[in-house]
C-alpha cells in the first residue's frame, strides 16, 4: 500500500505544475479600436451587397423577374443583417414588386 500512496502523492504533486503556468502567464489585453475597424468593415461590405442587390433588382425589371428579383431580396435581407438597411429594403421591394408584376400580370400581355 506504500506504493499506491507514493503514487497518488506523486500524482497530485504533478498536477501543480499545470497548474501554475497559468498564473505565470500575461492577461490578455483588449483593443478597442480594432473592434471599430471590425465595425467599419461590416458597414461597408453591407453597403456594397445593399448595391449589387439594388441592381440585381432594378435588372429584373426588364430581364427574368423570378430569377433576378429573388437573388436581389437574398442579396436584401443580408445587405440588412450588415447594416446596410435602406439599400436592402429598396431592393426586397423592388425584387418583390418585380416578381409579382413578372408572375401575375405580364402573362396577361
Amino acid at each position: 500500500m506504500d506504493r499506491d500512496e507514493e503514487n497518488e502523492t506523486a500524482a497530485i504533486h504533478a498536477d501543480y505544475s499545470e497548474e501554475t503556468s497559468a498564473e505565470i502567464a500575461a492577461p490578455g489585453v483588449y483593443n478597442r479600436s480594432a473592434n471599430r475597424d471590425e465595425e467599419n468593415e461590416t458597414v461597408a461590405a453591407g453597403r456594397g451587397v445593399g448595391y449589387a442587390a439594388l441592381a440585381l433588382s432594378i435588372l429584373s425589371l426588364f430581364v427574368l423577374p423570378v430569377l433576378f428579383g429573388a437573388t436581389g431580396i437574398v442579396l436584401g435581407f443580408i445587405a440588412r443583417r450588415r447594416g446596410s438597411e435602406s439599400l436592402g429594403g429598396w431592393a426586397i421591394a423592388i425584387g418583390a414588386i418585380s416578381i409579382i408584376v413578372g408572375m401575375f400580370i405580364l402573362p396577361f400581355f
